[in-house]
């Protein structure tokens, strides 16, 4: 086992209430998840970009895509946790789905998990009291400094100016992690494989992670002020 239990994660319970993710954190507050946050405060671009990607692919097509690219990250998402906790990669069969997405997972262990120091849990459930939850990836040590670790599947590979809502997912679980465990977080990892198994990988730190940070906080101010 490869999980240094460093702290000790309350679990965290889902519900969906209206088309909104909720969670309920230990002390029983019903709270949206990071996602809903970040989806129901989206810019104007953003949703009119989706909407004219969904005309231009048709909706069925589209639809496919999303389904496929799920299921696929759902699967990398398995084989990366069950390494983490077992050292080893499990075997793929003989299902092609089930063969890509262990792949996938072996490029992000090659080239990412290969600089992770501790590993201090998988599927982490996290939250900041009274405001928001969610569950990261992983949570550990990266290149000796603590660090929100999340692992992306995408069809192709990515510019850094698509993912700005990746960022602010590391800066929102950072802030959780902080809060509720005293820790001081301040690095967030994302380690991304497309399809065609091209690995990418950023790191936030220094200034550009306290700015997303602020953009963070930012975000979940206007999601309650619209919705509350």
């Amino acid at each position: 086992m490869m999980i240094t239990e460093r702290y000790s994660y309350e679990k965290i319970s889902r519900k969906q209430v209206e088309g909104r993710r909720l969670y309920t954190t230990p002390n029983g507050d019903a709270v949206p998840s990071v996602t809903t946050i970040l989806d129901k405060t989206k810019s104007k671009e953003k949703r009119e970009a989706l909407a004219n990607w969904k005309k231009r692919v048709g909706e069925q097509k589209a639809q496919e895509i999303v389904t496929e690219a799920s299921g696929r990250g759902t699967r990398m998402h398995k084989y990366l946790e069950d390494y983490i906790i077992n050292s080893e990669l499990t075997q793929a069969g003989s299902n092609p789905f089930s063969q890509q997405s262990r792949k996938m997972a072996q490029e992000i262990i090659d080239n990412g998990l290969c600089d992770v120091d501790e590993f201090w849990g998988v599927e982490v459930p996290l939250y900041f009291p009274k405001i928001y939850a969610g569950t990261t990836d992983c949570v550990g040590t990266y290149k000796g400094n603590p660090a929100i670790i999340d692992f992306k599947q995408t069809n192709k590979p990515k510019k850094t100016e698509w993912i700005q809502d990746y960022f602010l997912q590391l800066a929102a679980y950072s802030e959780a992690h902080n809060e509720v465990h005293g820790s001081e977080i301040k690095t967030g990892v994302i380690l991304m494989c497309s399809a065609d198994f091209k690995f990418q990988m950023w790191v936030l730190e220094g200034e550009e992670f306290e700015n997303n940070v602020k953009t963070w906080w930012n975000r979940v101010e206007q999601y309650y002020l619209k919705h509350h």
